[in-house]
């Protein structure tokens, strides 16, 4: 073990390329994490946001376009327009303190509707990850029509 101790200096001399290659990697990496843990809202899987709703009765909110939620979306869930969508809206603003879950085809867009419930003083937001495909890869249940 000394013997490799004692090798790192010779390593590093030859081999500076790589080892800002390592350190950048590694700093990169290192501010993602801190990135994802300070934004404010948490990721789930699919069993997760069943596990959320099953436990503590979260409301689900769909920012897909109206034709996507038409077709599949979370049993449950509501829908609301990305264009329409507003944390200050007066039954939005009632579940400030209950978990809130944003879905979205992909996940794409529930992220940046995540970011604006989270900047209007919302405490508990998730966000599907990978949004409806990832449920139904799941081979979860997706209810269909307008409701």
């Amino acid at each position: 073990m000394n013997e490799i101790l004692a090798r790192i200096p010779q390593f590093v001399a030859h081999h500076p390329l790589l080892i800002s290659a390592f350190v950048a990697i590694a700093l990169a990496l290192v501010a993602l994490e801190g990135s994802r843990r300070f934004r404010g809202f948490r990721e789930l899987t699919p069993a997760g946001l069943t596990q959320l709703i099953n436990r503590d009765n979260a409301l689900v909110i769909d920012v897909s376009p109206q034709a996507d939620f038409e077709k599949a979306h979370v049993p449950g869930s509501r829908h609301v327009a990305k264009d329409q969508f507003d944390p200050e809206n007066k039954e939005l603003k009632k579940a400030r303190e209950l978990p809130v879950a944003v879905v979205s085809r992909n996940g794409a867009e529930s992220e940046k509707a995540a970011r604006r419930l989270v900047k209007a003083g919302f405490t508990r937001v998730h966000v599907l990850s990978g949004g409806i495909d990832a449920w139904r890869r799941a081979d979860l249940p997706l209810a269909k029509g307008p409701n």
